[in-house]
């Protein structure tokens, strides 16, 4: 598998409410973030979804995304993080 230093793994965990796609697809989308992949699930009332995201054309650097996004999350009433795409692979190696 390619490694892409601008991938990024975004994660969101919380009680399933209305919008919480749209909440954190517009914030990637007004920051030139590209959603490359995307799975959601929605079990017993909780929502929890997996995104991969291109950052190459950022115009923000990682860190005040990621920042930025946590407080999304706390906004909204979900857990938000990113992990850069070699640190995920790194501390996910069996």
């Amino acid at each position: 598998m390619e490694k892409n230093m601008d991938r990024t793994i975004i994660t969101v965990v919380g009680k399933d409410t209305v919008g919480i796609i749209a909440k954190v697809c517009t914030y990637l989308s007004e920051h030139q973030i590209n959603v490359l992949d995307i799975s959601q699930t929605i079990v017993q009332g909780f929502f929890n979804m997996m995104m991969i995201a291109d950052m190459k054309h950022s115009d923000q650097p990682f860190d005040q995304c990621a920042k930025e996004l946590e407080l999304l999350g706390e906004d909204i009433g979900v857990n938000i993080k990113c992990q850069r795409e070699e640190i995920f692979h790194k501390m996910h190696r069996i």
